[in-house]
């Protein structure tokens, strides 16, 4: 069996404004149409949500491409695919 390949929600990060203690559901799948964060999509596949919880207030950049060695956030990854 392959390893699954998330689908490319897109080639750059989401830029998000996030609340300190607030946490947030990350789309690990690409499929949600909220992204970068989860509406279900991945129900019945090989993908979970990764929680994320702030710990300041502020702007955040959530991976788009689901590819990150540092997910939920942008690494760079995404300039490579």
């Amino acid at each position: 069996m392959t390893d699954p390949t998330p689908h490319i929600a897109q080639k750059g990060p989401f830029q998000v404004e996030v609340e300190a203690g607030k946490t947030y559901h990350w789309c690990a799948c690409g499929d949600s149409k909220k992204q970068p964060f989860c509406d279900g999509s991945h129900k019945g596949g090989p993908f979970v949500p990764l929680a994320y919880t702030a710990d300041v207030t502020g702007t955040k950049w959530f991976c788009g491409c689901k590819h990150s060695g540092t997910k939920p956030m942008c690494d760079g990854t995404h300039k490579k695919l």
